[in-house]
């Protein structure tokens, strides 16, 4: 059986990896029993590796090799465990780095994930994600979209 912190850990800095790599659908897998609600906690958010996989491929940019060139640095990742229950809750910051041709090195947003997970299987898995975005750069080479129309 996985213990809270390295199943939790692997969840979070894993989703950070499979991003930058470009395996979308590997992140995707990670919410197969989770909601995320990627703007904020008023988000009605969606469930499952399926919605979570056209979310992303729908507002990610990649480039020719096939990743966003970024580097999500997840810090301050603090675990809240009920061993027993099988419960837990997660808090971290994430900065994310960009670099393409014509974009120099630059953050272009940072902000704090809060996280929900269960034990299931002798493992643990993730039920929710809020993703509070609380500072926001040239995200125009990140996304797809315009995220200042859609306030």
């Amino acid at each position: 059986m996985t213990d809270a912190r390295s199943g939790i850990e692997r969840i979070v800095y894993g989703y950070a990896e499979r991003v930058d790599a470009g395996d979308f659908v590997g992140m995707a897998a990670l919410f197969r029993h989770a909601t995320y609600k990627g703007g904020g906690p008023d988000d009605p958010g969606v469930v499952g590796a399926e919605a979570m996989l056209a979310i992303q491929e729908g507002i990610i940019r990649r480039y020719p090799d096939g990743t966003p060139r970024t580097k999500h640095v997840v810090t301050n990742l603090v675990i809240d465990a009920d061993e027993e229950a099988g419960t837990a809750s997660a808090r971290s910051y994430f900065t994310v780095l960009q670099q393409v041709d014509e974009f120099p090195l630059q953050v272009v947003v940072a902000g704090r994930y809060h996280d929900r997970f269960e034990r299931a299987d002798d493992d643990w898995r993730l039920t929710e994600r809020i993703i509070l975005c609380d500072l926001i750069g040239d995200v125009s080479k990140h996304l797809a979209f315009d995220p200042f129309q859609a306030r």
